[in-house]
């Protein structure tokens, strides 16, 4: 593929109403979402970008924030900025002093949890957040079409695990799956964690993350994942809170609203990349990968990780969640909606049957005074089938839409 091509992303009509609306504009997001590549593209020609992964720009900024900035034209782009969070409230100074001036910043970071910490205490009212993820289904669709690849949902599927969805690796054939996983887990490990949270082994924690892997889509027990390590509850709950900062994985809740008690209240665990939990894992193969115990979970995050793409990509917080009762009734996803309940089942299967929709006929028997929806069951079928009156296959694509609406 051509080093010049560059695959567009969904979220820049969100980036682009923001920086009209607000002074300053933060887009965060998982080590090498695209995130640069993508405002370079879009504002590359109406901003100028100061990169603070040059140590000396850095230095000169840490310096003597107020001269660094006098030095620049507006409006400007800085990249990474977790690295220098003492211009934050000298860009708080500039801002308040044409508060009606809009577009001026555009901020990116990696390190979600110490940069939107910084942006609160200092820009807060003051600046749009948004938040990029690798390539979503969509966008993975086009770049296999430049690729002259099938682009069914089952072989975007396996690409997405098999091939991962960062921009990099995907524009890349020539890159090895293995090698640029292993190096990005490296970075991340030494650039993100290291360099700001106490960790204590490194080892360790590289191992938590793959305890993690092979337990995607499952509901978290700290108290097991804390025997299994050696380390304790608390360590466990620390080292999961580092991993949603980072936006590698995130913590699906349980939907207990106007529910008792009888709900269980642990959060169930997906990745933001299926190509990362295939690589710690160790899944290389398409046979495996269909056929071996993760897969059914696999499929399950693969959905997760594109309906959280869809409500960033709209600039919308996701309204999502699972159910799981004490006698064993299970939803896999929830998604509240204009105050009502849509209820969906996920199976990685192209021949639905009417077993699948019955859990989904049981909550609503169950919670009958609740506002529930017809219920759906995504899957790999690529057409709307009805297994029982009210409840129906949904092909992705029209359900990722109905997210965006």
């Amino acid at each position: 593929m051509a080093k010049d091509v560059y695959i567009h992303r969904e979220i820049e009509d969100s980036i682009e109403k923001a920086v009209k609306q607000f002074p300053a504009v933060a887009l965060t997001g998982p080590r090498q979402s695209g995130k640069s590549t993508l405002l370079k593209k879009v504002f590359g020609k109406t901003h100028q970008v100061v990169s603070f992964d040059d140590p000396l720009t850095r230095q000169k900024a840490i310096s003597d924030p107020k001269l660094f900035l006098e030095n620049l034209r507006e409006p400007i782009i800085f990249d990474e900025i977790q690295y220098v969070p003492e211009i934050l409230s000298y860009l708080k100074i500039l801002i308040d002093r044409d508060r009606n001036k809009r577009g001026r910043f555009i901020l990116t970071g990696s390190q979600q949890f110490n940069l939107i910490k910084n942006l609160g205490d200092s820009l807060a009212g003051r600046i749009g957040l948004l938040t990029l993820l690798p390539f979503s289904r969509e966008e993975k669709k086009h770049m296999l079409r430049l690729k002259n690849k099938t682009i069914t949902l089952q072989q975007v599927f396996i690409d997405a695990c098999l091939r991962g969805s960062f921009p990099e690796l995907n524009m890349h054939p020539k890159i090895g799956f293995e090698i640029w996983y292993g190096s990005y887990l490296q970075t991340y490990l030494e650039r993100d964690v290291r360099s700001i949270y106490d960790i204590g082994s490194l080892r360790e924690f590289q191992k938590f993350i793959q305890v993690l892997a092979v337990r995607c889509g499952q509901f978290l027990n700290l108290s097991n994942i804390s025997n299994e390590l050696g380390i304790s509850v608390n360590t466990v709950k620390k080292w999961l809170s580092i991993l949603a900062a980072s936006q590698l994985v995130y913590l699906l809740s349980p939907y207990y609203r106007n529910l008792s008690k009888r709900i269980a209240k642990n959060p169930k665990v997906y990745f933001t990349d299926c190509g990362l939990v295939c690589f710690l894992a160790g899944i290389r193969d398409k046979r495996y990968l269909l056929n071996g115990p993760m897969a059914g979970p696999l499929f399950e995050n693969f959905v997760i990780q594109e309906t959280l793409k869809a409500y960033a990509n709209k600039a919308k917080m996701p309204n999502m969640f699972y159910l799981r009762t004490h006698n064993e009734l299970e939803i896999d996803l929830i998604i509240e909606k204009n105050m009502q309940i849509f209820p969906f089942e996920i199976k990685l299967s192209k021949s639905p049957n009417v077993n699948m929709a019955k859990p989904i006929e049981r909550f609503k028997k169950t919670f009958s005074k609740l506002n529930i929806l017809p219920g759906r069951i995504i899957c790999l079928s690529d057409k709307e089938d009805f297994l029982t009156r009210d409840i129906s296959t949904q092909p992705l694509d029209g359900y990722l839409k109905w997210i965006k609406s």
